[in-house]
């Protein structure tokens, strides 16, 4: 069972995909039933991996690696360290979250829908647990499809737009991490004489730091675009006000997870040199990320919209700690990244509650909904103090770590850090306050249904983990840091390699013997 749990997690919402076809598209509460079940099973599935999991044992577990195109290396190679475990529990949760959020949101196409949801959630672990290359981007391209398909067909009125932007930005990082993998594939084959896309293989690989700089620059670009890092950050906010309820879930609580996981999994430990050289440069980007985002977000009139631009700036404290390259830094960019999909992903899910009421995101429409929705407003004050890394919330948990972390690498960047922090606090309970408290001033606020059972059944666990994280990360932490000191380990390898560099000194040669070429020893 062991040695088949990753392919099950990965390709079970697939069958639930095969039971949909034979459902009658009209039958819509069965096709939601089945959804659900599916969404739910696989989480189950999830639970027991994360059981089984040993925290204290270093490299992969669960691993499969069967050949598949024996001719070109190609291998079905799966398997998971403690970041990709909590990636995949991510994904399971919210897997499960939006077919439950999404059972009154979507009236037409719903059987399309449910399918392009389980398709995604496919996609999504595919990337998680993929060890061979050509794997990895067979399932990044895979989860491009039905994301096209939930934000173009089931979006808001800029939808097309919206769909076409996100593709096209996508795809574009996605040629340039093509050209990289294949470089990789042929260097290897020149130094091995073997065929092979093996990520475990080519981490040991000695890619000289020139080709390494390029390569580096192919990969990260595909994640900067996925992550987003400013200035690669434009296609998100369309894409999010856009999507339908869940699609924004998914997309602030996962995808932008890939591009983060792909530096960790990728750029990190096989281009620890060049890794290195881009530390200045991708800190500076964070940073005017996070100042960026943080300012702009806080002059939306729409509450979507300004959670939003609040993923770019949070999205910049994880590239900030994982490029401080300490363990710190680096626990608080993994652990931030499962706390930006709990807090982000609950704040739309908030959002897409009260549009199902009001069908408006506009601030200005609200105010005084603690009086007609007090239990509504509870849950929304929860959520945005998370957000905002209130202490025992588990946003607290990661900005800590990142700017300790920060602080020990390079102190200027930490304090410019910091100042995310402050501006988060600003737009974020000025936009709660401007929302659920004061006067009611729209008569349409008045008598405002509040939180059913299910919408109940949507936030709770979301508010669990809230907490549990916040009070208690020991367990996500334990399980990371084996992973995480394999990473730093060959990041310390490379600054050692990098200063014998550095300090090699070139050959004597004496002015006077320059036309002779030798250098005359006195006596001889």
């Amino acid at each position: 069972m062991e040695n088949q749990i990753l392919t099950l997690v990965t390709f079970f919402p697939l069958m639930g995909i095969i039971l949909l076809l034979f459902v009658p598209k009209t039958r819509h509460d069965t096709i939601k039933a089945v959804s659900f079940i599916v969404a739910f099973i696989n989480l189950l599935w999830s639970i027991w991996m994360y059981a089984m999991f040993d925290p204290v044992a270093s490299g992969m577990q669960f691993e499969v690696n069967i050949p598949w195109v024996s001719g070109f290396g190609i291998h079905y190679h799966l398997g998971i360290d403690g970041i990709s475990l909590l990636l995949i529990m991510l994904t399971t949760i919210l897997s499960t979250i939006v077919m439950i959020s999404s059972w009154n949101a979507i009236k037409t196409g719903v059987k399309g829908y449910f399918i392009s949801m389980l398709l995604l959630e496919t996609g999504m672990i595919g990337v998680f647990v993929s060890l061979d290359l050509f794997l990895f981007y067979v399932f990044w391209e895979a989860m491009l499809i039905p994301m096209y398909f939930i934000i173009g067909v089931w979006g808001g009125p800029r939808k097309i737009y919206a769909a076409i932007k996100f593709v096209l930005f996508t795809m574009f990082g996605s040629l340039l991490m093509l050209v990289a993998l294949l470089y990789l594939f042929f260097m290897y084959h020149g130094y091995t004489g073997e065929y092979t896309f093996d990520m475990l293989k080519m981490y040991e690989m000695p890619i000289p730091l020139g080709a390494q700089t390029y390569i580096f620059l192919a990969f990260a670009l595909a994640f900067a675009i996925k992550v987003p890092i400013w200035p690669f950050h434009t296609w998100l906010p369309d894409a999010h006000v856009e999507a339908p309820t869940a699609g924004s879930v998914i997309l602030a609580g996962v995808l932008l997870k890939m591009g983060t996981y792909g530096f960790i999994r990728i750029c990190l430990p096989m281009f620890p040199e060049a890794t290195l050289q881009f530390v200045p440069l991708i800190s500076i980007l964070a940073i005017i990320g996070i100042i960026y985002g943080a300012l702009v977000a806080m002059v939306q009139r729409d509450v979507k919209s300004l959670v939003a631009f609040s993923s770019v700036s949070h999205l910049g404290f994880v590239m900030l700690g994982m490029f401080a390259l300490n363990l710190q830094g680096m626990e608080g960019s993994v652990i931030q990244m499962i706390n930006h999909g709990i807090s982000t992903g609950a704040l739309f899910l908030i959002v897409g509650m009260i549009y199902e009421r009001r069908h408006t995101r506009m601030i200005a429409d609200f105010g005084g909904l603690s009086k007609s929705m007090p239990v509504f407003s509870t849950f929304f004050m929860i959520v945005t103090l998370s957000s905002i890394g209130l202490p025992f919330t588990n946003g607290f948990v990661g900005e800590f770590l990142i700017l300790l972390g920060t602080f020990a690498s390079n102190k200027v960047y930490a304090v410019l850090g910091a100042t995310g922090v402050i501006l988060a606090a600003c737009y974020m309970l000025w936009m709660l306050q401007r929302v659920i408290f004061g006067k009611i001033t729209k008569p349409e606020n008045e008598n405002l249904k509040d939180l059913d059972g299910r919408e109940k059944l949507v936030l709770i666990p979301l508010v669990i983990l809230i907490f549990w994280i916040g009070i208690y990360p020991k367990p996500f932490l334990r399980r990371m840091e084996p992973a995480v000191n394999d990473i730093l380990s060959r990041v310390e390898q490379a600054k050692v390699k990098l200063a014998e560099m550095e300090n090699k000194t070139d050959p004597v040669v004496y002015e006077d013997d320059r036309q002779l070429g030798t250098v005359e020893i006195e006596g001889e």
